[in-house]
């Protein structure tokens, strides 16, 4: 396999480029310095930008890793030059050596639609400008979180200040508060030919599995959720109890099983919000006729939600994670799990749920489950929880609704 790569000289780039060799790549290094890039990789043939059209014949791919990274100052107008103008400049020549696909590494910054630095503007703008100048070139763009290399770069840069013993532990703690992802995996995803993602798009992270502290963190942050609403908030428990009672015959509380961690059966607690007998379906199934008035109340200030705190302490379910859903949901069920997002223990809230998506739409839905997956880490679960407190999201929408 022959790959072409730009920004090969980089803290990212001198990482993964012994890692390649290792995996026996033949690679094309592309940079404005090639001497610079024939004494670091000796291996490897270099050239410039421009010269790619002649000299990229036969390579499988570009992974085009040059970019003014955040780290930097700069004016928006010298980040698009470096991440949107020179990417699309990269892009024509390997057109004209008639390299079939481009593979444009991004930052999960560019995702955050709030996130309005010059970085991640330039980024989002390179990606835009690449797919509507893409002629017979596929365009993949690859979202990295912090990269860990040789060398800790970014917010991991103060790790290399610490004694090498103890930047194992330091570095658990920091990749617990937001997502990483090590050279080893890129140079994995790289030598497995960069697979293609869904709509032309990747999150490559290490991801928190296996990740004790975080894990831990996330527990305890769960329990303490748990125990704080049943003893601050058992009078409120109480009264949605007998409010569901005065309306309508039936319990106060409804039990229906849901698919959990590992595709598990579990029984899943909720204050009832529909009548009695209503049928078993996904929420989006069934009539807006059939939720009582309590239990329009109570979906609405996500209350009927509370009673999960007791699935919290069993194990079955955390604060944050994908929104369990119904066995009969197979469509669903069959997605997260092509997806792996049934590894993880599902939630009351999750980033799926406060961006409004629901169980109606199986595939988007599955997609941004596992994009949480990917991203999480206990930051970002936080903010989840806050932007939960606040209103966002409401839950499953009933047919006419």
């Amino acid at each position: 396999m022959r790959i072409a790569v730009t920004g090969a000289s980089g803290n990212v780039g001198q990482s993964l480029v012994p890692l390649l060799e290792k995996g026996g790549v033949d690679l094309l290094l592309i940079g404005r310095d090639p001497r610079l890039l024939g004494s670091l990789f000796q291996k490897h043939d270099a050239c410039l930008p421009e010269e790619l059209g002649k000299r990229g014949q036969g390579c499988s791919f570009v992974l085009h890793l040059a970019a003014m990274n955040n780290d930097k100052a700069g004016t928006q107008e010298e980040f698009d030059a470096v991440n949107r103008d020179h990417a699309l400049a990269v892009i024509s020549q390997a057109s004209t050596a008639g390299i079939p696909r481009f593979v444009y590494v991004s930052s999960v910054h560019a995702l955050d639609a709030g996130n309005h630095s010059a970085y991640a503007e330039s980024k989002r703008r390179g990606e835009t400008a690449l797919r509507a100048a893409a002629a017979g070139i596929g365009v993949e763009v690859l979202y990295l979180p912090a990269v860990q290399g040789k060398r800790f770069t970014g917010r991991l840069a103060p790790l290399n200040l610490i004694p090498r013993g103890f930047r194992g532990i330091a570095f658990r703690v920091l990749s617990a508060l937001r997502p990483t992802v090590s050279t080893e995996r890129l140079a994995a995803y790289v030598l497995a030919g960069a697979p293609p993602g869904e709509d032309g798009r990747r999150i490559l992270s290490d991801g928190q599995q296996g990740n004790a502290v975080y894990s831990a963190m996330m527990r305890l942050v769960d329990y303490a959720f748990a125990l704080s609403v049943l003893f601050a908030l058992w009078w409120v428990l109480l009264a949605a109890w007998l409010a569901v009672k005065w309306e309508s015959p039936g319990p106060g509380v409804f039990r229906q099983p849901r698919v959990g961690r590992h595709g598990r059966i579990f029984t899943c607690f909720k204050f009832r919000t529909m009548q009695l007998g209503t049928v078993q379906a996904g929420t989006h199934e069934v009539t807006a006729s059939s939720v009582t008035r309590v239990g329009a109340i109570l979906r609405r200030t996500k209350i009927d939600e509370l009673p999960q705190v007791w699935n919290i302490l069993r194990g079955e379910m955390a604060l944050i994670g994908p929104r369990p859903c119904l066995p009969v949901q197979t469509d669903l069920v069959e997605e997260r799990r092509r997806r792996n997002v049934l590894d993880v223990l599902p939630g009351i809230s999750g980033l799926a749920q406060v961006e409004g998506i629901d169980m109606s739409d199986p595939v988007r839905l599955a997609r941004r489950d596992a994009d949480y997956i990917a991203l999480r880490g206990i930051l970002p679960d936080l903010s989840l929880i806050l932007r939960t407190a606040r209103g966002g999201g409401q839950g499953d929408r009933v047919r006419g609704e």
